[in-house]
């Protein structure tokens, strides 16, 4: 029952954050489909609960549209990687795979900015010729996070005075 409850609120967010309410993405059909899923996981079994959620904890830090964009791309990639070693020939797992597709090729730019922090991940800051670069980009960073806050502060003051608060 948690399971369940865990995977329709996980599709749910993931549908009202895109506004793909509409009848390309059917929650019922998704849940039967869901619920059949389950059974093949034996996803009732006690150890499920064991550790809490894996997904729905990791949503609730990414509060921005944009945010939650990359974090429901990489948490579809892990739904669709899942289910390449299910059997494709039930109706079911391809319903719920197609649909997943579908969600995941509306998030491209959240996959790509996931690259993006991989790759970052990846530089070698011991390199001398990449602290050169860095140190040579320094301002330009420094200039972009200050722009970055400043329209914040700015978008905030203009609701104060909108505001009758």
């Amino acid at each position: 029952m948690a399971f369940q409850t865990y995977s329709l609120f996980v599709l749910s967010i993931i549908v009202i954050s895109f506004g793909h309410v509409e009848n390309r993405l059917n929650l019922l059909q998704l849940q039967n489909d869901i619920d059949k899923l389950k059974a093949d996981f034996n996803s009732s079994h006690s150890d499920v609960a064991d550790g809490g959620p894996i997904f729905t904890e990791r949503l609730s830090s990414w509060t921005e549209r944009n945010e939650k964009r990359i974090i429901l791309s990489q948490i579809i990639s892990m739904y669709l990687k899942m289910l390449e070693n299910t059997d494709r020939s039930k109706d079911h797992v391809r319903n719920i795979a197609e649909e997943l597709h579908t969600l995941k090729e509306s998030l491209s730019d959240g996959s790509k900015k996931i690259e993006d922090l991989k790759d970052l991940t990846k530089l070698q800051m011991s390199d001398m010729k990449i602290q050169r670069k860095a140190v040579n980009e320094l301002f330009s960073v420094l200039q972009k996070l200050g722009d970055t806050s400043s329209s914040h502060k700015r978008k905030r003051r203009q609701f104060q005075r909108l505001c009758k608060c």
